[in-house]
């Protein structure tokens, strides 16, 4: 088995929302800064995933395409040795003359498809259609995306459309690059419920597979969805798909740590945004990490999963966490630590990607209208990518050294602080993949005369987020083994001389900050922990 990979990849979604489209790529800057591949080439990445988005290039007419950005960016990344995975549709419902319920949906993508493949005919991986599943729930079965459907039988047709796209054009790419290799990818979670709404978990648990299960031709008689998806008119398109599949070379694995769900019936237990229904039948779905005791398999138990039901080659497409920044740095190093235990057991695990490399616009608001941005690897600044500590932390990944002290330790999905509700034990049969090992932390931040209702505030803001603090009054400074110090302004220079030599960071802080202004000064100094971030500070 060849080494593990890290790849990347930057938050590319063109989505439509009513007559409007929204652009990742375009709302991060990303689209006028070139020198934005540099420096993910500097993170050692083996591959990225990367747009060639069809709604880009062929927005209006289909005779009329714009290369220009993409010639320039696929032979900057050609240039750096930067292997690209090319995407074609990401969340997206096509140019404004189809839709994904439209019969012109699959023969578009697989003709423009195949125009992409002459354009770069050197390009051997694709994703032509990213999480299929996932981009038909939120577009034709909850409506948030266009063409806006809220229908069963909508979500099915939308699924189908994009699987077809992914044969055709997987057909037609390979009319030009016969070695081209499709990875595919969706979102992976596992469902939990109450004995009251197993029916409905029993439900999504199969449909999570559909993506897979269709392009390797298994849904045929007997499968759990073939008699569903035939009273809906289906069968001819079935029998179609698994006369012809187009299985993944590689499984993608998009796996978040909201991605596996407990369905409770007891619907007065949780908030009104938790509370919904199937049919006669309400319940509250809410994030199984915040409800389970044990907690979910998550992602080692999917890995597993997927693994057994295709025996195909898997990735992990996308590892983020929308949180602080050692949370960020621990759920990465977790992702990495699975899949390298899983291949120790003979899973074929072949890479991990660190996906939103420059953030992310409006996720917390599933992308239907503006919302906050999160950083990812680099965090965007004045319109321009500035290195946080995930950026170290990547470069060490692969050589298995040493990490930084704030990406040790237990996040907070592992810590009885993920409780937002009356604990449940987690349902049979699940089976228990146990809690995975923390790194241990053998340093700590150092907290130097500040006044007493900053230390308090300081002293619970680092246990929330499980980071070990020391206070001066508590011992001398020569005692302390510090990753970083936060210290008064009066006592920044006496902290400094100490500390600073040795390249620890050291931050002052003022009276009267809030809890916010403490995290973010906690986020900017774990940044600075890096030492690439302590020497371009210096």
């Amino acid at each position: 088995m060849s080494d593990l990979e890290l790849w990347g990849g930057p938050e590319c979604t063109i989505n439509r929302v009513g007559p409007r489209y929204g652009d990742q790529v375009r709302e991060s800057g990303h689209d006028v800064r070139l020198s934005d591949l540099d420096r993910f080439a500097e993170l050692g990445l083996s591959a990225i995933r990367y747009p060639v988005l069809w709604e880009s290039v062929a927005p209006d007419d289909p005779a009329c395409m714009d290369w220009r950005w993409a010639d320039e960016r696929l032979a900057r990344l050609r240039a750096l040795e930067l292997r690209p995975i090319v995407g074609l549709v990401h969340h997206g419902s096509g140019p404004r003359r189809t839709d994904l319920l439209a019969d012109s949906f699959a023969p578009g993508l697989g003709d423009y498809a195949g125009a992409v493949a002459r354009r770069f005919p050197w390009i051997d991986e694709y994703t032509p259609v990213n999480e299929p599943v996932t981009t038909a729930r939120f577009s034709a079965l909850y409506g948030h995306w266009y063409p806006h459907q809220r229908d069963e039988r909508a979500f099915w047709r939308a699924l189908l459309n994009q699987i077809d796209g992914t044969r055709l054009a997987m057909r037609a790419i390979r009319i030009v690059n016969s070695d081209a290799k499709l990875l595919q990818t969706d979102d992976l979670g596992r469902t939990y419920a109450t004995a009251a709404v197993r029916d409905q978990a029993a439900f999504d648990n199969v449909r999570r597979w559909m993506s897979w299960d269709l392009l390797c031709g298994r849904v045929v008689p007997g499968h759990a969805l073939w008699a569903r998806l035939c009273g809906y008119g289906f069968e001819p398109r079935l029998r179609a798909i698994a006369d012809d599949p187009c299985p993944p070379d590689t499984i993608g694995v998009n796996h978040y740590l909201t991605s596996d769900r407990f369905l409770d019936h007891r619907v007065q237990r949780y908030p009104e945004r938790s509370r919904g229904g199937s049919g006669d039948r309400p319940y509250a779905d809410t994030e199984a990490v915040r409800v389970l005791q044990p907690p979910p398999a998550g992602l080692e138990g999917v890995l597993r999963e997927a693994w057994r039901r295709y025996g195909i080659p898997l990735a992990v497409t996308e590892i983020h966490n929308g949180c602080t920044r050692e949370e960020q740095m621990r759920w990465m190093a977790q992702g990495w630590d699975t899949a390298r235990r899983l291949r120790d057991e003979d899973v074929d695990v072949r890479a991990v990607t660190a996906w939103s490399l420059i953030g992310s616009y409006g996720w917390d608001t599933l992308l239907t209208r503006p919302g906050r941005y999160e950083p990812g690897v680099y965090e965007i600044v004045d319109g321009q990518l500035r290195p946080t500590a995930l950026v170290e932390l990547l470069k060490r990944l692969p050589r298995d050294a040493t990490l930084p002290a704030a990406a040790t330790g237990h996040g907070w999905w592992q810590r009885d602080i993920r409780f937002q509700h009356r604990p449940i034990p987690r349902p049979a049969p699940f089976r228990a993949f146990g809690r995975a090992a923390a790194r241990v932390a053998p340093d700590i931040l150092l907290i130097a005369g500040v006044d007493e209702a900053i230390g308090v505030e300081l002293a619970r803001c680092c246990h929330e987020r499980g980071l070990a603090c020391h206070f001066e009054e508590a011992g001398s400074l020569r005692d302390a083994a510090p990753w970083g110090a936060i210290c008064s302004e009066a006592s920044l220079f006496r902290v400094s001389r100490a500390w600073g030599v040795h390249e620890v960071p050291v931050l002052a802080c003022v009276p009267g900050l809030d809890a916010a202004a403490i995290h973010r000064l906690l986020d900017r100094l774990i940044d600075l922990a890096s030492p690439a971030q302590v020497n371009a500070a210096a």
